[in-house]
């Protein structure tokens, strides 16, 4: 009788195959299509600092205050579906105390609502979707996936314009480590605006066209590496008023060294990059890996039964396995059966 290789082996042999065509399946088709931005999301990032800015109850400007800027990003799935694209609806206000909550845009310092058009994939800006602002450049409300060490154009709403952001190496933030990036902008004239007179050094005058002018002290962002979040946030904005011509600063309306992620949002922002970052982790080069390294053992030790099974079979139906060697004349064991000669017994 040939016997056949075991079924232990053949299975072996078949889960290894598998596992070794699933391993760059799971890295190269699987892992880049689940780097996508969210559609879904819905999160709140708040920004607390120090400054001053134009009372309008006082008329003045007033100092050392608490400042804060409140930012929700809701994503709107029906037009994201539609369009293939990320479609971010984002609400923003900064604040005094005495406007807060953020609740309404007429009490508020500044209130701007905003949408966001994103290709889901690279990041970069797509203009379509009733986008607002048309915006350029690789970075705004998040980095690209698989961040880089080099300079990135991080697009600046209130300038209206793209800044270089600098590569500074890394930082922790809340024990999580991120890439780190720096720049500041220089005073730019971004618009006009009507106001009275003396609030431009111009008493005899009652209304005048000012220049209003940007300006900010520094811009930090740390993002999370492998997804692009910002898991921490700061700038030092700076709003002023000139006389039409004028380079000098004649009313601040807004300014502050620095407004920075509370420590809430750097928390919740560091868990859904950590949370993101594990799945990708995971999906492109954990299972990648070890689906590799077990198809591999599995392959080779399915291998090895087979080929002992196939060398015993050789051994068992060689010369002699029936226990000596034919004698002269008698009938030829290797015969093809004849109807004379049955198969079985």
């Amino acid at each position: 009788m040939r016997r056949t290789a075991s079924p232990l082996s053949l299975i072996l042999l078949g889960l290894g195959v598998f596992l070794l065509v699933l391993a760059p399946m799971l890295a190269w088709y699987v892992e880049p299509r689940a780097k996508r931005t969210p559609v879904d999301i819905d999160t709140i990032t708040v920004f607390k600092g120090k400054g001053s800015y134009f009372d309008t109850g006082k008329i003045k400007t007033v100092h050392d205050k608490n400042l804060t800027i409140t930012r929700q990003v809701r994503g709107d799935v029906a037009d994201s579906e539609d369009s293939g694209r990320a479609v971010w609806d984002v609400v923003t206000s900064v604040d005094p105390d005495k406007s807060l909550p953020a609740a309404s845009p007429h009490d508020s310092l500044q209130w701007t609502q905003e949408r966001w058009v994103t290709d889901r994939k690279t990041n970069k800006p797509v203009h379509c979707c009733d986008e607002e602002p048309h915006f350029e450049g690789e970075a705004y409300l998040k980095f690209p996936f698989d961040v880089e060490k080099r300079s990135y154009r991080w697009w600046d709403n209130t300038l209206g314009a793209t800044v270089p952001l600098t590569y500074r190496g890394t930082k922790k933030i809340q024990g999580y480590e991120g890439y780190r990036f720096t720049a500041t902008v220089k005073a730019t004239r971004t618009g006009t605006r009507q106001v009275p007179g003396r609030m431009v050094g111009q008493p005899r005058k009652s209304q005048v066209i000012a220049d209003e002018y940007y300006a900010n002290h520094g811009i930090e962002l740390v993002a999370d590496q492998r997804t692009g979040r910002i898991i921490y946030a700061a700038i030092g904005p700076r709003k002023t008023l000139r006389a039409p011509g004028s380079d000098k600063d004649a009313t601040v309306l807004l300014d502050s060294e620095r407004i920075a992620f509370t420590p809430a949002t750097q928390k919740a922002q560091v868990k859904l990059a950590d949370d993101d970052s594990s799945r990708l982790e995971l999906v492109g080069e954990t299972l990648p890996l070890g689906a590799g390294v077990l198809g591999g053992v599995l392959a080779v030790a399915g291998v090895v039964l087979v080929a002992r099974g196939r060398r015993h079979d050789d051994g068992a139906n060689g010369p002699g396995r029936h226990g000596g060697s034919a004698e002269p004349g008698s009938p030829n064991p290797d015969a093809s059966p004849t109807a004379l000669q049955p198969t079985t017994m």
